[in-house]
């Protein structure tokens, strides 16, 4: 019996490791930029099949993104103090196999989308996983402290698979909703690097934080803040007055919140950018979730009143 649940335990493990090489919490956002572009591209009416494919083989290409990029990033992950206890970083998972592991979960995206979708989406998804991992793991981020402005483009693709497994084809709304994310990845990732900007010295990754001021990289959160919030509000023309309302608000709020933080850094003050990391993450569900809700209702748009 010992031995049987010792294996048990060890399978459970195993199980375990292989998932946390996906980053599970990351593809979150998959989530919260698909849906709502997709109810977008329909005003609503997408089939639930259509948007359960959809999501899996996006899952399934965020997750091969998210392992090989551990795998390239082993040796900095033992580094640094908040992925020390990656799967890779305290071998849990050899590199071979999860470099094997993470081919699959690709392979596997591509499929299942090329399947159930298109051919467009499951390009899409193809080149989002070659940009993450060559451009951005490989090239930027131990090179440039622009590393996450660039290489932040990778996490904007969920607008553009979402809308084209609707229609087929892009269009000006969803490189709106790219925008978005690529101006709002900067201020949340330089958040979060604040405060860990000693391992990333540690690590010898030059995000901003690390060769900046407070006040330098407070200062370029605001801009990229603003070109986020005046990204939405491009949006208005394709929604009705709920999205507009939702994202002037939200808008407004996370402006107050980013300018907060620069404040504090310019008054010399102890401040506490974590906060305003997970406070990022809520404006950005809660400007999703505006557009969902605007889609499913189906008001007439704003363009269409003039």
């Amino acid at each position: 019996m010992e031995r049987t649940t010792s294996v048990r335990g060890r399978i459970s493990a195993l199980a375990l490791a292989y998932l946390a090489l996906t980053k599970p919490r990351v593809i979150e956002l998959l989530l919260v930029a698909t849906i709502p572009v997709m109810l977008l591209a329909d005003r609503g009416h997408v089939d639930p099949a259509l948007m359960a494919w959809t999501l899996l083989g996006g899952w399934l290409g965020a997750a091969s993104a998210n392992t090989l990029n551990m795998v390239v990033d082993a040796d900095i992950d033992q580094k640094m103090k908040r992925t020390e206890r990656r799967p890779l970083a305290r071998h849990a998972v050899s590199t071979r196999n999860a470099l094997i592991f993470g081919l699959v979960l690709g392979a596997a995206s591509f499929a299942v989308l090329f399947a159930t979708t298109n051919l467009l989406s499951a390009l899409l998804v193809m080149a989002t996983i070659a940009f993450y991992v060559f451009v951005y793991t490989m090239i930027l981020k131990r090179r440039t402290w622009q590393n996450v402005v660039w290489g932040g483009a990778a996490g904007c693709m969920p607008t553009l698979v979402g809308w084209t497994a609707v229609t087929g084809s892009l269009s000006w709304e969803p490189l709106v909703l790219f925008a978005v994310i690529f101006f709002w990845t900067p201020p949340h990732t330089w958040a979060l690097a604040m405060r860990y900007k000693e391992d990333y010295r540690a690590a010898g990754v030059p995000m901003l934080p690390v060769i900046a001021t407070e006040v330098q990289v407070t200062r370029q959160m605001l801009y990229y803040t603003w070109a986020t919030v005046l990204s939405t509000l491009v949006l208005c023309l394709a929604t009705s007055w709920i999205y507009a309302a939702v994202a002037l608000i939200a808008g407004g709020w996370f402006i107050y919140v980013v300018h907060k933080l620069y404040r504090g850094t310019l008054r010399g003050e102890e401040v506490a950018p974590l906060k305003v990391f997970l406070q990022s993450n809520e404006y950005l569900a809660v400007v999703f979730c505006g557009l969902a809700i605007d889609s499913v209702i189906g008001l007439p748009t704003l363009s269409s009143l003039f």
